[in-house]
């Protein structure tokens, strides 16, 4: 299979036309070599505009939403950023090509040994794998400029948030009633303010449901 030419069609095709416009982030997307973040029996369909099962109840986001989260985010050169449920590091290798420094959390010792394995590889110098819960997220290497959940979550906990730097985005695709919604926060002078910005179907990251309500 070309994996440049179906790399070259999921942006022309995926993302170009779905408000995903940074040049530098569709540089990014149209170099890392997506193939190699799934399991080897899924590379044909690794481009296919939908989730990827990635094994031990993960998933790999569809192209066009990680893009325009990324797009949201912003990311910049001097950026440390935090992946959140990094899996096997797709998301943290294409933001490696953007910002400055990557924290990628994973909490399957697993997917994070293989993770690291594959951004080795590829050179990805400025990806520090962590491993650890992933509702904790990283607090002794905050603040972050940037904080993506690498899937849906029900709610985003305080000690996430406040791992926020001055002037940072946190993008996630935030589930309520059964329907996602890619959600920016921005902290500006110590306040965070959060925006809908497009409705998303996301796995849900574990460990990050609602509080199950009590009924008498």
């Amino acid at each position: 299979m070309d994996y440049a030419a179906a790399r070259r069609n999921m942006v022309e095709s995926q993302l170009r036309p779905n408000k995903v416009t940074d040049p530098a982030l569709l540089d990014a997307l149209a170099s890392v070599p997506r193939e190699q973040f799934v399991p080897a029996p899924l590379r044909a369909v690794a481009y296919v505009d939908e989730e990827i099962p990635l094994g031990r109840g993960r998933f790999l986001m569809e192209p066009m939403i990680l893009g325009r989260l990324l797009e949201l985010a912003a990311p910049r050169p001097s950026d440390v950023a935090l992946v959140v449920g990094a899996g096997l590091g797709y998301s943290p290798a294409v933001l490696a090509r953007i910002a400055g420094r990557i924290v990628a959390l994973e909490d399957d010792r697993e997917l994070a040994q293989q993770a690291a394995q594959t951004l080795q590889g590829l050179g990805a110098a400025n990806v520090a794998i962590v491993a650890g819960p992933l509702a904790d997220g990283a607090p002794r290497l905050a603040p972050f400029d940037v904080i993506l959940f690498d899937g849906a979550a029900d709610r985003i906990p305080p000690a996430i948030i406040d791992q926020l730097a001055e002037g940072g985005r946190l993008v996630a695709v935030i589930r309520a009633a059964g329907i996602g919604r890619a959600t920016l926060m921005t902290r500006r002078a110590g306040v965070v303010a959060s925006r809908v910005a497009f409705d998303a179907a996301v796995p849900r990251l574990p460990g990050f449901e609602a509080a199950a309500a009590f009924v008498f």
